[in-house]
Protein backbone atom coordinates (compact mmCIF):
# COMPACT_ATOMS: atom_id res chain seq x y z
CA UNK A 1 0.00 0.00 0.00
CA UNK A 2 1.14 3.97 -0.43
CA UNK A 3 0.02 6.38 1.47
CA UNK A 4 1.21 10.54 2.13
CA UNK A 5 0.29 12.20 4.39
CA UNK A 6 -2.72 14.16 2.05
CA UNK A 7 -4.87 10.81 2.53
CA UNK A 8 -5.16 11.91 6.22
CA UNK A 9 -7.13 15.24 5.19
CA UNK A 10 -6.23 18.66 5.28
CA UNK A 11 -7.08 19.50 9.28
CA UNK A 12 -4.56 16.44 10.01
CA UNK A 13 -1.52 18.09 11.95
CA UNK A 14 1.83 16.63 11.57
CA UNK A 15 4.88 17.55 13.57
CA UNK A 16 8.01 17.03 15.61
CA UNK A 17 8.35 16.01 19.55
CA UNK A 18 10.89 17.79 21.83
CA UNK A 19 11.66 18.03 25.91
CA UNK A 20 13.57 20.94 27.42
CA UNK A 21 15.46 19.05 29.46
CA UNK A 22 16.97 16.83 26.42
CA UNK A 23 17.84 19.24 23.75
CA UNK A 24 18.64 22.70 25.82
CA UNK A 25 21.27 22.76 27.75
CA UNK A 26 22.89 26.09 29.17
CA UNK A 27 21.75 24.79 32.53
CA UNK A 28 22.81 27.48 34.46
CA UNK A 29 22.81 30.24 31.79
CA UNK A 30 21.27 33.47 32.24
CA UNK A 31 20.10 32.47 35.73
CA UNK A 32 18.49 28.84 35.16
CA UNK A 33 18.18 27.13 38.57
CA UNK A 34 19.01 23.52 39.16
CA UNK A 35 16.19 21.05 38.35
CA UNK A 36 16.06 17.26 40.12
CA UNK A 37 17.20 16.19 36.65
CA UNK A 38 20.43 18.61 37.28
CA UNK A 39 20.87 16.98 40.95
CA UNK A 40 20.34 12.98 39.27
CA UNK A 41 22.07 13.29 36.91
CA UNK A 42 25.28 14.86 39.09
CA UNK A 43 25.39 11.59 41.03
CA UNK A 44 27.48 8.88 39.78
CA UNK A 45 26.06 6.03 38.79
CA UNK A 46 22.64 7.46 37.89
CA UNK A 47 23.38 7.61 34.33
CA UNK A 48 24.38 5.39 31.92
CA UNK A 49 28.32 6.22 31.52
CA UNK A 50 27.77 9.38 33.50
CA UNK A 51 25.88 11.42 30.67
CA UNK A 52 24.35 14.64 31.43
CA UNK A 53 22.77 17.16 29.54
CA UNK A 54 24.17 20.13 31.09
CA UNK A 55 24.99 21.15 26.99
CA UNK A 56 22.38 18.46 25.50
CA UNK A 57 22.04 19.54 21.98
CA UNK A 58 22.32 23.02 22.94
CA UNK A 59 19.27 24.06 21.70
CA UNK A 60 19.33 27.02 24.12
CA UNK A 61 22.23 28.86 21.53
CA UNK A 62 20.99 27.37 18.50
CA UNK A 63 17.63 27.20 18.41
CA UNK A 64 17.24 29.34 15.37
CA UNK A 65 19.28 26.82 13.03
CA UNK A 66 17.19 24.30 14.29
CA UNK A 67 13.81 26.08 13.46
CA UNK A 68 15.27 27.05 10.12
CA UNK A 69 16.48 23.15 9.73
CA UNK A 70 12.38 22.04 10.77
CA UNK A 71 11.09 24.51 8.00
CA UNK A 72 13.50 22.86 5.40
CA UNK A 73 12.00 19.49 6.17
CA UNK A 74 8.35 21.23 5.94
CA UNK A 75 7.67 20.54 9.91
CA UNK A 76 5.42 22.84 10.58
CA UNK A 77 3.62 22.11 14.16
CA UNK A 78 6.57 21.86 16.79
CA UNK A 79 6.06 20.00 20.44
CA UNK A 80 9.03 21.76 22.89
CA UNK A 81 8.22 22.14 26.44
CA UNK A 82 9.47 25.14 29.09
CA UNK A 83 12.16 24.26 31.78
CA UNK A 84 10.32 25.30 34.66
CA UNK A 85 13.84 26.86 36.36
CA UNK A 86 14.44 28.89 33.78
CA UNK A 87 11.42 31.09 34.45
CA UNK A 88 11.54 30.19 38.41
CA UNK A 89 15.18 29.27 39.47
CA UNK A 90 13.46 28.25 42.47
CA UNK A 91 10.50 26.99 41.53
CA UNK A 92 8.23 29.95 42.74
CA UNK A 93 8.50 33.55 43.70
CA UNK A 94 11.45 35.15 42.08
CA UNK A 95 10.92 35.25 37.89
CA UNK A 96 14.13 34.63 35.94
CA UNK A 97 13.54 37.51 33.21
CA UNK A 98 16.00 36.15 30.90
CA UNK A 99 14.54 32.92 31.11
CA UNK A 100 11.45 34.21 29.85
CA UNK A 101 12.93 36.43 26.63
CA UNK A 102 14.36 33.22 26.07
CA UNK A 103 11.24 31.63 25.30
CA UNK A 104 9.87 34.63 23.72
CA UNK A 105 12.21 34.87 21.35
CA UNK A 106 11.88 31.21 20.17
CA UNK A 107 8.23 31.69 20.09
CA UNK A 108 8.51 34.43 17.92
CA UNK A 109 11.08 33.27 15.76
CA UNK A 110 8.83 29.25 15.13
CA UNK A 111 5.74 31.87 13.95
CA UNK A 112 8.18 34.07 11.96
CA UNK A 113 9.55 30.85 10.36
CA UNK A 114 5.46 29.74 9.69
CA UNK A 115 6.19 26.41 12.53
CA UNK A 116 2.95 26.22 15.27
CA UNK A 117 4.50 26.07 18.88
CA UNK A 118 2.61 23.24 20.85
CA UNK A 119 3.97 23.90 24.24
CA UNK A 120 4.10 21.25 27.27
CA UNK A 121 4.39 23.01 30.35
CA UNK A 122 6.29 20.13 32.33
CA UNK A 123 8.24 17.70 31.14
CA UNK A 124 10.19 16.01 34.09
CA UNK A 125 12.35 18.81 35.03
CA UNK A 126 10.92 19.83 38.52
CA UNK A 127 12.53 22.63 40.42
CA UNK A 128 14.65 21.00 42.75
CA UNK A 129 14.15 23.93 45.24
CA UNK A 130 10.55 22.31 45.10
CA UNK A 131 11.82 18.75 45.40
CA UNK A 132 13.71 19.35 48.73
CA UNK A 133 10.19 20.87 50.14
CA UNK A 134 8.69 17.16 49.24
CA UNK A 135 8.19 17.64 45.13
CA UNK A 136 5.38 15.50 44.20
CA UNK A 137 4.65 13.66 47.80
CA UNK A 138 3.90 17.32 49.38
CA UNK A 139 0.09 17.94 48.26
CA UNK A 140 1.45 21.85 48.19
CA UNK A 141 2.67 21.25 44.72
CA UNK A 142 -0.68 21.72 43.58
CA UNK A 143 -0.65 25.27 43.94
CA UNK A 144 2.83 25.73 43.21
CA UNK A 145 2.27 23.75 39.38
CA UNK A 146 -1.00 25.89 38.79
CA UNK A 147 0.72 29.59 39.83
CA UNK A 148 3.96 28.45 37.64
CA UNK A 149 1.42 27.77 34.65
CA UNK A 150 -1.04 30.71 35.17
CA UNK A 151 2.30 32.94 34.54
CA UNK A 152 3.48 30.84 32.02
CA UNK A 153 0.04 31.40 29.90
CA UNK A 154 -0.26 35.09 31.20
CA UNK A 155 3.38 35.61 29.11
CA UNK A 156 3.02 32.92 26.04
CA UNK A 157 -0.95 32.81 25.86
CA UNK A 158 -0.82 35.04 22.83
CA UNK A 159 1.91 33.23 20.98
CA UNK A 160 0.91 29.89 21.94
CA UNK A 161 -2.03 27.65 20.94
CA UNK A 162 -1.83 24.76 21.87
CA UNK A 163 -0.89 23.55 25.62
CA UNK A 164 -0.08 20.17 27.45
CA UNK A 165 -0.53 19.98 30.82
CA UNK A 166 2.04 17.19 31.92
CA UNK A 167 4.19 14.68 29.83
CA UNK A 168 3.32 11.36 30.83
CA UNK A 169 2.39 11.27 34.63
CA UNK A 170 2.40 7.53 34.99
CA UNK A 171 6.58 7.41 33.80
CA UNK A 172 7.63 10.46 35.92
CA UNK A 173 6.04 9.26 39.06
CA UNK A 174 6.66 5.74 38.56
CA UNK A 175 10.11 5.62 37.59
CA UNK A 176 11.27 8.96 40.09
CA UNK A 177 8.59 7.83 42.77
CA UNK A 178 8.47 3.97 42.68
CA UNK A 179 11.21 2.67 41.23
CA UNK A 180 13.62 5.15 41.52
CA UNK A 181 15.54 5.14 38.47
CA UNK A 182 15.13 8.79 37.26
CA UNK A 183 14.78 11.94 39.05
CA UNK A 184 14.26 12.84 42.09
CA UNK A 185 15.56 8.40 42.85
CA UNK A 186 12.57 7.73 45.58
CA UNK A 187 11.34 4.43 46.06
CA UNK A 188 8.44 2.55 47.34
CA UNK A 189 4.44 2.98 47.37
CA UNK A 190 4.69 5.54 50.78
CA UNK A 191 6.02 8.01 47.88
CA UNK A 192 4.41 6.45 44.97
CA UNK A 193 0.45 7.21 45.85
CA UNK A 194 1.09 10.25 47.35
CA UNK A 195 2.87 11.77 43.74
CA UNK A 196 0.12 9.89 41.96
CA UNK A 197 -2.84 11.68 43.60
CA UNK A 198 -0.79 14.99 43.40
CA UNK A 199 -0.15 14.80 39.67
CA UNK A 200 -3.63 14.07 38.91
CA UNK A 201 -4.90 16.85 41.10
CA UNK A 202 -2.18 19.13 38.94
CA UNK A 203 -2.65 18.48 36.18
CA UNK A 204 -6.62 19.34 36.96
CA UNK A 205 -5.86 22.14 38.58
CA UNK A 206 -3.16 23.51 35.79
CA UNK A 207 -5.59 22.85 32.77
CA UNK A 208 -7.87 25.04 35.01
CA UNK A 209 -5.89 28.06 35.27
CA UNK A 210 -4.78 27.76 31.67
CA UNK A 211 -8.73 27.72 30.83
CA UNK A 212 -9.22 30.30 33.16
CA UNK A 213 -6.94 32.99 31.27
CA UNK A 214 -6.61 31.72 27.44
CA UNK A 215 -10.31 30.69 27.15
CA UNK A 216 -9.19 30.25 23.31
CA UNK A 217 -6.37 28.03 23.81
CA UNK A 218 -6.80 24.16 22.99
CA UNK A 219 -5.33 22.46 26.21
CA UNK A 220 -4.43 18.56 26.41
CA UNK A 221 -2.21 16.56 28.10
CA UNK A 222 -0.64 13.22 27.23
CA UNK A 223 0.12 10.02 28.54
CA UNK A 224 2.35 6.80 27.95
CA UNK A 225 0.69 3.75 26.72
CA UNK A 226 1.66 0.19 25.64
CA UNK A 227 -0.35 -2.52 24.58
CA UNK A 228 -0.45 -5.14 27.04
CA UNK A 229 -1.73 -8.78 26.30
CA UNK A 230 -1.55 -11.84 28.31
CA UNK A 231 1.48 -14.60 27.66
CA UNK A 232 -0.86 -17.45 27.84
CA UNK A 233 -4.35 -17.35 28.02
CA UNK A 234 -4.18 -19.36 31.67
CA UNK A 235 -6.26 -17.18 33.92
CA UNK A 236 -3.04 -16.24 35.95
CA UNK A 237 -1.63 -14.55 32.84
CA UNK A 238 -4.63 -12.90 32.02
CA UNK A 239 -5.36 -11.41 35.00
CA UNK A 240 -1.94 -10.39 35.40
CA UNK A 241 -2.77 -8.58 31.99
CA UNK A 242 -5.59 -6.77 32.90
CA UNK A 243 -3.09 -5.42 36.70
CA UNK A 244 -0.16 -4.39 34.38
CA UNK A 245 -3.01 -2.41 31.91
CA UNK A 246 -4.63 -1.04 34.90
CA UNK A 247 -1.41 0.71 36.14
CA UNK A 248 0.33 1.74 33.06
CA UNK A 249 -2.55 2.81 30.84
CA UNK A 250 -5.71 3.20 33.18
CA UNK A 251 -4.33 5.09 36.46
CA UNK A 252 -4.21 8.90 35.32
CA UNK A 253 -6.27 8.89 32.36
CA UNK A 254 -9.37 7.45 34.32
CA UNK A 255 -9.98 9.74 37.11
CA UNK A 256 -9.60 12.80 34.34
CA UNK A 257 -11.99 11.79 32.67
CA UNK A 258 -14.18 11.23 36.04
CA UNK A 259 -14.15 7.49 36.34
CA UNK A 260 -12.22 7.42 39.75
CA UNK A 261 -8.70 5.34 40.11
CA UNK A 262 -9.04 1.56 38.44
CA UNK A 263 -8.61 0.16 42.30
CA UNK A 264 -10.99 -2.60 41.31
CA UNK A 265 -8.47 -4.36 39.52
CA UNK A 266 -5.58 -2.44 41.48
CA UNK A 267 -6.61 -3.46 45.00
CA UNK A 268 -2.43 -3.17 46.35
CA UNK A 269 -3.20 1.14 45.65
CA UNK A 270 -6.48 1.38 48.04
CA UNK A 271 -3.86 2.90 50.17
CA UNK A 272 -4.18 6.21 47.98
CA UNK A 273 -7.30 6.63 50.00
CA UNK A 274 -5.33 7.99 52.60
CA UNK A 275 -4.26 10.90 50.67
CA UNK A 276 -7.72 11.50 48.70
CA UNK A 277 -9.86 14.85 50.36
CA UNK A 278 -12.78 15.80 50.11
CA UNK A 279 -14.22 17.11 46.92
CA UNK A 280 -10.96 15.52 45.13
CA UNK A 281 -12.83 13.22 43.32
CA UNK A 282 -14.64 15.93 40.93
CA UNK A 283 -11.30 18.16 41.44
CA UNK A 284 -9.62 15.61 39.31
CA UNK A 285 -11.80 15.74 36.72
CA UNK A 286 -10.75 17.61 33.29
CA UNK A 287 -12.63 18.33 29.86
CA UNK A 288 -9.46 18.21 27.97
CA UNK A 289 -9.79 19.98 24.25
CA UNK A 290 -7.36 16.78 23.53
CA UNK A 291 -5.71 13.75 25.11
CA UNK A 292 -1.71 13.12 23.79
CA UNK A 293 -1.37 9.08 23.30
CA UNK A 294 2.69 8.64 23.27
CA UNK A 295 3.01 4.86 22.15
CA UNK A 296 6.37 3.31 21.19
CA UNK A 297 5.53 -0.90 21.80
CA UNK A 298 3.79 -3.54 23.64
CA UNK A 299 3.91 -5.19 26.28
CA UNK A 300 3.23 -9.05 27.02
CA UNK A 301 3.02 -10.30 30.81
CA UNK A 302 3.36 -13.07 32.78
CA UNK A 303 1.83 -14.28 35.99
CA UNK A 304 4.71 -13.84 38.71
CA UNK A 305 3.86 -14.84 42.35
CA UNK A 306 6.92 -13.21 43.85
CA UNK A 307 6.73 -10.05 42.45
CA UNK A 308 4.80 -7.86 45.17
CA UNK A 309 1.78 -5.68 44.79
CA UNK A 310 0.49 -7.16 41.49
CA UNK A 311 1.97 -10.44 40.80
CA UNK A 312 3.07 -10.30 36.80
CA UNK A 313 5.90 -9.48 35.56
CA UNK A 314 6.87 -8.26 31.97
CA UNK A 315 8.41 -10.91 29.67
CA UNK A 316 10.98 -8.77 28.27
CA UNK A 317 11.03 -8.48 24.19
CA UNK A 318 14.21 -10.39 23.63
CA UNK A 319 13.80 -13.35 25.48
CA UNK A 320 10.60 -13.79 23.03
CA UNK A 321 12.39 -13.70 19.47
CA UNK A 322 11.09 -10.71 18.27
CA UNK A 323 12.08 -7.94 16.51
CA UNK A 324 13.63 -4.61 19.13
CA UNK A 325 14.31 -1.40 19.13
CA UNK A 326 17.61 -0.36 20.77
CA UNK A 327 15.90 0.50 23.63
CA UNK A 328 14.78 -3.42 24.03
CA UNK A 329 11.07 -2.39 22.71
CA UNK A 330 9.70 -4.73 20.46
CA UNK A 331 9.03 -3.28 17.39
CA UNK A 332 5.03 -3.76 17.05
CA UNK A 333 3.18 -1.14 14.75
CA UNK A 334 -0.36 -2.49 15.22
CA UNK A 335 0.09 -1.25 18.60
CA UNK A 336 -0.52 1.98 18.33
CA UNK A 337 -3.92 1.29 16.20
CA UNK A 338 -4.95 -1.05 19.42
CA UNK A 339 -4.13 2.21 21.78
CA UNK A 340 -6.08 4.62 19.42
CA UNK A 341 -8.78 2.04 19.90
CA UNK A 342 -8.54 2.02 23.64
CA UNK A 343 -8.58 5.54 24.07
CA UNK A 344 -11.53 6.60 21.43
CA UNK A 345 -13.39 4.13 23.57
CA UNK A 346 -13.84 6.77 26.39
CA UNK A 347 -17.02 8.19 25.12
CA UNK A 348 -15.76 11.95 26.76
CA UNK A 349 -11.97 11.78 25.04
CA UNK A 350 -12.92 14.63 22.14
CA UNK A 351 -10.33 14.52 20.10
CA UNK A 352 -6.49 12.33 20.22
CA UNK A 353 -3.51 13.60 19.38
CA UNK A 354 -0.28 11.00 18.81
CA UNK A 355 2.13 13.17 20.56
CA UNK A 356 5.10 10.69 20.91
CA UNK A 357 6.06 7.61 18.35
CA UNK A 358 9.61 6.86 17.18
CA UNK A 359 12.24 4.64 18.14
CA UNK A 360 15.93 3.88 18.95
CA UNK A 361 18.21 2.02 16.13
CA UNK A 362 21.94 1.62 15.89
CA UNK A 363 22.90 4.80 14.18
CA UNK A 364 25.51 5.16 12.09
CA UNK A 365 27.43 8.29 10.49
CA UNK A 366 29.03 7.17 7.17
CA UNK A 367 30.25 9.49 4.54
CA UNK A 368 28.44 12.43 6.34
CA UNK A 369 25.30 10.72 6.03
CA UNK A 370 23.48 8.40 8.09
CA UNK A 371 21.29 5.34 6.93
CA UNK A 372 18.77 4.44 9.24
CA UNK A 373 15.68 2.35 7.35
CA UNK A 374 14.72 0.56 10.23
CA UNK A 375 13.33 3.81 11.53
CA UNK A 376 12.04 4.34 8.52
CA UNK A 377 10.22 1.11 8.01
CA UNK A 378 9.05 1.49 11.74
CA UNK A 379 7.82 4.90 11.10
CA UNK A 380 5.74 4.18 7.76
CA UNK A 381 4.25 0.94 9.38
CA UNK A 382 2.98 3.37 12.68
CA UNK A 383 1.72 5.98 10.46
CA UNK A 384 -0.01 3.70 8.25
CA UNK A 385 -1.97 1.57 11.59
CA UNK A 386 -2.93 5.52 12.55
CA UNK A 387 -4.53 5.68 9.11
CA UNK A 388 -5.97 2.43 9.85
CA UNK A 389 -7.16 4.13 12.96
CA UNK A 390 -8.79 7.15 11.21
CA UNK A 391 -10.48 4.76 8.30
CA UNK A 392 -12.25 3.03 11.45
CA UNK A 393 -13.87 6.30 12.73
CA UNK A 394 -11.21 6.64 15.77
CA UNK A 395 -11.31 10.62 16.80
CA UNK A 396 -6.90 11.18 16.08
CA UNK A 397 -5.86 13.94 14.38
CA UNK A 398 -2.41 14.26 14.25
CA UNK A 399 0.92 12.34 14.81
CA UNK A 400 4.00 13.82 15.92
CA UNK A 401 8.01 11.80 15.53
CA UNK A 402 9.57 11.32 19.04
CA UNK A 403 11.94 12.76 18.39
CA UNK A 404 13.65 15.91 16.04
CA UNK A 405 17.09 15.51 17.43
CA UNK A 406 19.27 13.13 19.10
CA UNK A 407 18.93 13.54 22.36
CA UNK A 408 19.91 12.88 26.01
CA UNK A 409 17.58 10.19 26.62
CA UNK A 410 17.32 10.04 31.10
CA UNK A 411 18.66 7.10 32.52
CA UNK A 412 19.98 5.83 29.11
CA UNK A 413 22.20 9.19 28.33
CA UNK A 414 22.97 9.68 24.85
CA UNK A 415 23.54 5.98 23.77
CA UNK A 416 20.22 5.59 21.86
CA UNK A 417 19.64 7.34 19.51
CA UNK A 418 15.52 8.50 18.50
CA UNK A 419 16.19 11.71 16.27
CA UNK A 420 15.48 12.73 12.43
CA UNK A 421 18.41 14.79 12.59
CA UNK A 422 21.68 13.28 13.45
CA UNK A 423 23.28 15.62 16.33
CA UNK A 424 27.51 15.07 16.97
CA UNK A 425 27.90 15.94 20.61
CA UNK A 426 31.13 17.39 21.07
CA UNK A 427 30.43 19.18 17.52
CA UNK A 428 27.27 20.24 17.36
CA UNK A 429 26.41 19.49 13.87
CA UNK A 430 23.44 18.39 12.21
CA UNK A 431 23.19 16.04 9.79
CA UNK A 432 19.27 15.02 8.42
CA UNK A 433 19.06 10.85 8.25
CA UNK A 434 17.73 9.47 5.86
CA UNK A 435 14.40 8.73 7.93
CA UNK A 436 14.14 12.98 8.40
CA UNK A 437 14.52 13.02 4.39
CA UNK A 438 11.61 10.79 4.32
CA UNK A 439 9.22 12.85 6.72
CA UNK A 440 9.76 15.29 4.69
CA UNK A 441 9.29 14.24 1.34
CA UNK A 442 5.93 12.73 3.33
CA UNK A 443 5.01 15.93 4.26
CA UNK A 444 5.64 17.15 0.69
CA UNK A 445 2.73 14.79 -0.12
CA UNK A 446 4.57 12.32 -2.09
CA UNK A 447 3.47 8.57 -2.11
CA UNK A 448 6.19 6.46 -0.84
CA UNK A 449 5.13 2.36 -0.02
CA UNK A 450 4.77 1.04 3.15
Amino acid sequence: MIISSADFGKGFQWGVSTAAYQIEGAYQKDGKGPSIWDQFTSVKGNIQSGHHANNACDFYHRFEQDIDLMRYMGIKNFRLSLAWTRIFPEGRGRVNRKGVEFYHRLFDYCLEMGIEPWVTLYHWDLPYALELKGGWTNRDIIYWFQDYIAFCIKQFGDKVKHWMIMNEPMVFVGAGYFLGVHAPGKKGLGNFLPAVHHATLAQAAGAEAVRAIASHAEIGTTFSCSYIEPYSHRMKDVNAAIKVDALLNRLFIEPTLGLGYPLKELKALNKIEKYVKAGDESNMKVDFDFIGIQNYTREIVKFAPMVPLIRAKLVKARNRGVKTTLMGWEVFPPGIYKMLKKFDAYSDIKKIIVTENGAAFNDTLSMNKVIDESRVNYLKDHIAQVLRAKKDGVKVEGYFVWTFLDNFEWAEGYHPRFGLVYVDFQTQQRIVKSSGLWYKNFLGHNGLAN
